[in-house]
């Protein structure tokens, strides 16, 4: 009796081990089943939501120009780029009509710059110029070089940037000079003044 007994309680043990564990089976298929699909769905969620690195490289830039000394570049980034402001001397500005005639397009008729900056100084205030720092040519970064006739430039150079990649040549405006790899103009990112001593790169102004 206590053998049937016992062999009952075993039977309705079994039975009861074998209804909970096709319950856990269930219910483990289906979380796992639920698991997978939320593994697949979190890259492609992830993938559709920008990043906040991705956010913070297109978001507009400030940058403070109120140290800026006429003659001087600062350089800053923005979307991953190098962005000079170079102030400008008054020698600098007279000397861009003069290159003219050596440039292949002087009067930024390539769309290289906003429409607020399609002049001979290629900016929004002409002492201050605000250029993306790379090459037309192979994305190398041009270098600065202010100075007047030095001797690798020749006694024609009036100031401006020298790629030393391949020898790329722009002046003071970032226009391309003739007879030299560089296809077009450097280019000119949108920007604004929020007042006499900030700049913002990456959104759109027009008014000094």
């Amino acid at each position: 009796m206590a053998t049937e007994t016992v062999a009952t309680q075993i039977s309705f043990s079994t039975d009861n081990i074998d209804k909970k564990r096709r319950l856990l089976l269930i219910g483990g298929a289906s979380v796992v089943g639920g698991a997978g699909v939320v593994a697949i769905a979190i890259p492609f969620v992830s993938s559709m939501s920008p990043s906040a690195k991705a956010r913070a490289a297109g978001a507009p830039v400030e940058v403070d120009i109120s140290k800026l000394a006429p003659g001087q570049m600062l350089i800053a980034e923005w979307r991953g780029k190098p962005v000079w402001v170079v102030r400008r001397t008054q020698e600098t500005l007279d000397a861009l009509e003069q290159n003219a005639d050596r440039l292949r397009d002087p009067d930024s008729a390539v769309a290289q710059q906003p429409q607020y900056a399609q002049n001979v100084h290629r900016s929004i205030k002409p002492e201050y110029l605000v250029m993306i720092g790379i090459c037309t040519h192979l994305g190398c970064s041009p270098t600065y070089r202010p100075e007047l006739a030095p001797g690798d430039l020749g006694a024609d150079w009036n100031g401006g940037f020298f790629c030393p990649c391949h020898g790329s040549k722009f002046d003071f405006s970032g226009r391309v000079y003739k007879g030299v790899p560089a296809p077009t103009n450097l280019e000119v990112p949108p920007h604004a003044y929020l007042s006499d001593a900030r700049l913002i790169i990456g959104e759109e102004g027009g008014a000094a």
